[in-house]
């Protein structure tokens, strides 16, 4: 058995990747990444976090999160997402009562510092650029890239070549 550790932070800001089962390309309309959503709502209600920036390809996620000062409990939260998605995604399970929506764990990394934080916010931006998904970053529906724009975190423009700092990172 596999010893997992993870980093327990109260009031971290994280990064996280999850994948579809197989690589499955499960998010490639809205109706999916409409329940995705309402899945991430969900949880919020009940287990507050900030989401600082997503993207949502066909068969991965990346995103920030940042959590409340007092809890550090990214694990349960995301268990509670993808239980939630998976019911409203895949609703048949298999004869182990697994739906098969996404790979079993996640991949996680603390956000050290400023300069941390803009390199994963621009490696999440860029990502459906990167898979030849869209020819700029507020070319992809699925993003908060436009939401950034709207707070000044970055120009409309940025993003039509690979930003230095991230070029041959891969975070998949």
């Amino acid at each position: 058995m596999s010893n997992y550790r993870r980093v327990i932070i109260p009031g971290g800001v994280f990064f996280f990747t999850l994948v579809t089962h197989n690589r499955a390309p499960v998010f490639t309309s809205d109706e999916p990444v409409d329940k995705l959503r309402q899945a991430f709502r969900k949880i919020r209600t009940n287990r507050p976090f900030h989401i600082d920036a997503i993207v949502v390809l066909p068969d991965h996620l990346h995103c920030i999160w940042r959590l409340p000062a007092d809890d550090g409990d990214y694990s349960g939260r995301w268990r509670e997402i993808k239980k939630a998605a998976s019911r409203a995604i895949a609703p048949i399970s298999d004869e182990r009562s697994e739906r098969g929506l996404w790979q079993r764990r996640f991949w996680e990394h603390a956000i050290r510092d400023e300069h941390d934080w803009r390199r994963h916010m621009d490696y999440i931006h860029y990502n459906p650029v990167k898979h030849d998904l869209a020819r700029h970053p507020g070319d992809w529906p699925w993003s908060s890239f436009a939401r950034c724009v709207a707070q000044g975190w970055y120009q409309a423009s940025w993003g039509s070549t690979e930003p230095v700092d991230i070029a041959g990172l891969d975070l998949e």
